[in-house]
């Protein structure tokens, strides 16, 4: 049927999903999802909204929603913009805040959808190489661009670029809006959120995929400045005025107000990361520093693509990236303890060890 196909379509290159294999009894560590299960809290909330309201349309604003998300933020609630994930939120910042007829800057090695969306709304990509040790440096983003994004911890390296440097780029780059991407940084890092009432420029995009254990709500957001909202939801308006439903917004609700679970979660996921790690290191991996739930880890002797298929025989998925720099690295999410246990005991037969 490719006959019917618009020109743009024909040249799209979509974003290729962590796989999510139908095998029983697998050990899944490739799609960076939470280890644990939701607050009972979220389950609770749910459960009360399945009724007669499921007929109505949900709230079009998620009113509730920005404004539990304000409150636990410190900003106002009219600088709170949802989406039905945070690829939405992050669908719409490219259609609508990046200027199209200059090129975007964003990591070389970081989030595959960038350029897929940049090759959706006809933005010239311009990928900036990370170091050597893959950091950003921040002077590279010292030039003419359309805007610039990119993840905090970084994804799928895991690295972590300080507040302080976050702030540099916001201010090296006034005229042109930033968008900081931070789907993994409540697992060690500190938002740029603090930050947006001090900078216009400034978007921070999160979601509740991840530290909120919500991947399957489908529910993220963006905070800034009431100008870059206010364009967001010009868009959203013309799009799809409905994106959350009631169930992911009674859910996401439910999960901000259990603070005490969320941080205990949190703190296990953490405390598995850095078990994870050592192991690693221990049979000889080279592993990059990591603030997200999951690590980016490489063998001096073994391949990556090797590993990534010896565990599958294993029935431990794991992601592998064939792509340059990063073709020898495994990005292995934090499991339970089982599962960590599990991908621990079968490499050093993989390592011939």
């Amino acid at each position: 049927m490719s006959r019917f196909w618009s020109p743009l379509v024909h040249e799209l290159k979509p974003y290729v999903p962590g796989e999510q294999p139908k095998i029983a009894n697998l050990v899944k560590l490739n799609t960076n999802e939470h280890p644990f299960g939701p607050s009972p809290r979220v389950i609770e909330a749910i459960q009360a909204e399945l009724g007669d309201n499921l007929r109505l349309y949900p709230d079009p604003t998620g009113e509730r929603l920005r404004k539990t998300l304000a409150s636990y933020h410190g900003v106002a609630p009219e600088q709170v913009f949802l989406g039905n994930g945070s690829d939405e939120v992050l669908a719409h910042i490219f259609q609508g805040l990046f200027q199209h007829d200059q090129p975007l800057l964003f990591p070389d090695i970081s989030y595959s959808f960038y350029p897929v969306y940049c090759g959706l709304y006809g933005i010239e990509a311009r990928p900036v190489p990370l170091t050597e040790s893959f950091e950003i440096d921040v002077a590279d983003y010292r030039q003419p661009n359309g805007g610039v994004i990119f993840p905090n911890p970084n994804a799928p390296t895991g690295r972590y670029l300080p507040l302080t440097q976050v702030e540099e780029i916001v201010q090296a780059n006034p005229e042109r809006v930033v968008v900081v991407d931070e789907a993994y940084v409540d697992f060690g890092g500190q938002t740029a959120i603090a930050l947006v009432n001090r900078y216009d420029n400034l978007l921070v995009c999160q979601t509740l995929s991840k530290a909120r254990s919500l991947a399957g709500l489908r529910v993220g957001f963006a905070i800034g400045h009431r100008d870059l909202i206010e364009a967001l939801e010009r868009i959203k308006d013309s799009f799809n005025s409905y994106p959350l439903d009631r169930l992911a917004l009674a859910g996401a609700i439910a999960a901000y107000e259990d603070e005490a679970y969320f941080e205990q979660a949190r703190q296990a996921v953490i405390s598995e990361r850095e078990r994870l790690a050592s192991g690693l290191a221990e049979l000889g991996f080279r592993v990059l520093p990591s603030k997200a739930n999951f690590v980016f880890a490489s063998h001096p002797e073994h391949g990556g693509q090797a590993l990534a298929q010896g565990l599958r025989e294993q029935g431990i998925i794991v992601r592998h990236f064939a792509k340059p720099r990063i073709d020898p690295f495994l990005r292995i999410t934090v499991g339970r303890p089982d599962q960590n246990d599990a991908l621990l005991n079968a490499l050093p037969a993989l390592l011939g060890r």
